[in-house]
């Protein structure tokens, strides 16, 4: 097998992987929000604060190093 084709599959593993690490944070977050929705337009704007979530995560990580 040519090298460019195995690191072509290398790499979709890769993405395969971070993909799925989003999609539990996002199914995480979802019912974190939601649960904690006191309304139903704060639900659903939880819902959209969970496609977003990494950059909530970046945001605080950074307030809290001082950065």
């Amino acid at each position: 097998m040519p090298l460019f084709i195995m690191k072509v599959k290398n790499k979709v593993y890769q993405q395969e992987t971070i993909s799925a690490v989003y999609g539990l944070g996002f199914i995480g977050a979802v019912i974190y929000y939601i649960s904690t929705a006191t309304g139903f337009w704060n639900g659903f704007l939880g819902f959209f604060k969970a496609i977003v979530w990494p950059a909530f995560l970046v945001y605080e990580l950074l307030k809290f190093l001082g950065a």
